[in-house]
């Protein structure tokens, strides 16, 4: 019926321009008809009337029943009454007997399609193309040229008005639609996928990549990270919901992070300060640590050979150590490894527990005490005696 529509747009067209054309003819033949018979009475009542008097009735103008014009106007009067589902007889009838015969089939066509309940069967179809085989014929008659410019490839109907050309095919403008929602693609773009056209939006939901954040289309810009496709205002730190600055993002369990959140959540934490351990560290105490913060919890000086002693899970010096468990030698300071003499309760090398007077070593074990200081007996009895 599309196709019948543009016919029927042409012929409205050149239809006019002949009837206009045809009534001028006819206007001028009839005034001079009118002129030559009045011209008699007139002079018969020159005498009695004026000028001014009443003008002859006009006369009915007809078309030349033979004429294409006639031929066109009745068939479309059958078209017409074909698409509305109304017979409408014409008031001329058409000349040839070959429209008469449409004519009659198409009205026979009619009162079966009444009979049986308005269904339409395969001779309503047969007569449209009768009909418009006819229409064309009488359109070449008066010049409209009426040549096929292809078969649509969705109808595979001769495409004679307005057409598309998509795809290496031609196309009935409202034949070429979108393959999953049939909109109309005549009028706006489209996109293909093995050879069929498709909407914005269908193409987008059945063929584009799915973004892992909000599971949508990506339409424009993509981005591939995770083994995954992103929007990019979608591909945001898991924990805080920051974009990726130019420090990028790590991972865990599949998830992006920023390294801020990523060191807070899983990095182990220092010993020393309890700040995330990021990159150099060392493990030592049952403990990791920044390799500044691995230092004598006493006196907070780094082990500069290397060597510390452990307590309580706190890293000490030799000599903080020893000063903790009450092992520095009494006479120089110094830790007491090995042999010792206790004494004073205090711990002694054996070559520095002396006399605080002479300084002679207190070898035998005898000595005297004053003020918490040992002396020899000799000398405890000249000072103090």
């Amino acid at each position: 019926m599309d196709e019948l529509d543009l016919l029927l747009e042409e012929l409205a067209l050149n239809v006019t321009s002949s009837n206009n054309v045809q009534d001028g003819s006819n206007k001028d033949r009839a005034d001079r008809d009118a002129t030559a018979s009045g011209g008699h009475a007139l002079k018969e009542r020159t005498s009695s009337t004026s000028v001014y008097s009443d003008l002859p009735p006009p006369v009915q103008a007809f078309l030349d029943p033979d004429s294409p014009t006639q031929e066109l106007e009745s068939v479309l009067q059958d078209l017409m009454g074909l698409a509305q589902g109304d017979p409408g007889p014409s008031t001329i009838p058409p000349p040839l007997t070959q429209k008469k015969s449409v004519k009659k089939e198409t009205e026979d066509g009619r009162r079966k399609k009444e009979d049986t309940g308005g269904s339409t069967g395969p001779s309503a179809k047969d007569t449209i193309d009768e009909l418009l085989g006819g229409l064309s014929s009488d359109l070449e008659k008066i010049g409209v040229r009426t040549n096929p410019k292809g078969h649509c490839a969705a109808c595979h109907k001769c495409i004679v008005g307005k057409m598309i050309t998509a795809l290496g095919e031609v196309w009935h403008p409202e034949h070429f639609v979108c393959a999953v929602c049939t909109q109309e693609l005549s009028t706006t773009g489209f996109f293909e996928r093995d050879g069929k056209p498709y909407c914005h939006k269908d193409y987008h939901e059945m063929f584009s990549p799915r973004c892992a954040y909000c599971k949508g289309p990506i339409m424009q810009n993509i981005l591939t990270a995770l083994d995954e496709t992103w929007h990019p205002d979608h591909f945001f730190c898991t924990h805080c919901g920051e974009l990726f600055g130019p420090d990028g993002f790590l991972e865990k369990d599949g998830k992006p992070y920023c390294s801020k959140d990523f060191y807070h959540l899983f990095a182990p934490k220092c010993s020393g300060c309890g700040e995330p351990v990021r990159e150099d560290y060392l493990t030592a105490a049952n403990g990791t640590w920044h390799s500044e913060c691995f230092v004598c919890a006493d006196c907070l000086k780094p082990f500069t050979n290397g060597c510390f002693m452990e307590l309580d899970g706190r890293p000490l010096c030799s000599l903080h150590f020893y000063s903790r468990q009450g092992t520095l030698c009494g006479g120089c300071g110094e830790p007491v490894i090995g042999r010792c003499i206790s004494a004073l309760d205090r711990k002694f090398h054996p070559e520095h527990f002396v006399c605080a007077f002479c300084l002679r070593q207190l070898s035998q074990g005898i000595f005297r005490e004053q003020k918490g200081k040992p002396y020899c007996s000799s000398c405890f009895g000249k000072l103090f005696v």
